[in-house]
């Protein structure tokens, strides 16, 4: 009974043991058959083992060379930054130059107008007026400057007067410089000088009044210097 068990268990084991080489061979003989229609469609294990290292390989070179476009990229937007600053000195150094060759330019025709006017005639003139806006709605600044041309041997005195004309209500309106200054304001404008003196006043319109022109007598108190009287448009500047 014993020795029967033993041949039944050996049978056993080579019966598996069978079944594993038959089952090996079927892989092998798998394997070969893929291999030969792969080998049977043009397919080469060996060209396409060095297709893919050859491939590999110029990823890599390309990978080597976007860095270097991407730290060229960097090393350009660098310079454009530089040059973007470098052109912002440039130009802010040109406009700097050019107000200074504008406020040089606005002084020699200030004085060529107190030495040598274009007509040529000395005296009292209003070399210049200009209206802004001042901080409140109806507030407005007014700067004249007055220059004495060509003779300058002696002061020139006097006072300025002026007038603004518009119209209120429809109906023509004119209101004087004392009716215009604010309360704690100086209502005397008097002046004296022998080349030219600036005056920076504040006025303040009436509600309902639209103001057209400014009429300025240069009222002359010295002797052989006549007085002078100026009428402007209204027309207001940003200061």
């Amino acid at each position: 009974m014993t020795r029967r068990s033993h041949l039944q268990t050996h049978g056993t084991g080579r019966t598996w043991l069978a079944r594993g080489l038959l089952v090996a061979i079927a892989v092998i003989a798998g394997y070969l058959v893929f291999e030969y229609g792969r080998i049977s469609a043009g397919y080469d294990i060996v060209d396409a083992a060095g297709e893919k290292a050859a491939l590999e390989g110029h990823i890599d070179t390309l990978n080597e060379r976007i860095t270097e476009l991407e730290q060229e990229v960097a090393i350009l937007e660098t310079h454009r930054e530089i040059d973007r600053e470098a052109y912002k000195e440039v130009e802010g150094g040109l406009l700097e130059l050019q107000e200074k060759i504008q406020e040089q330019q606005d002084a020699i025709a200030f004085y060529r107008g107190i030495v040598s006017p274009a007509d040529g005639k000395p005296g009292l003139r209003v070399q210049d007026f200009k209206l802004t806006r001042g901080l409140e709605e109806r507030e407005f600044k007014l700067r004249l400057v007055l220059v004495q041309a060509m003779k300058h041997d002696r002061k020139v005195s006097g006072t300025v007067a002026m007038t603004v004309e518009g119209s209120e209500d429809g109906k023509a309106k004119s209101y004087t410089l004392a009716d215009l200054l604010p309360a704690d304001a100086t209502r005397d404008w008097p002046f004296s000088f022998r080349y030219f003196q600036d005056f920076d006043r504040q006025i303040v319109l009436p509600d309902g009044f639209t103001p057209e022109r400014i009429l300025v007598e240069v009222r002359s108190r010295t002797r052989s210097i006549s007085s002078i009287e100026e009428s402007f448009a209204w027309v207001t500047s940003q200061g």
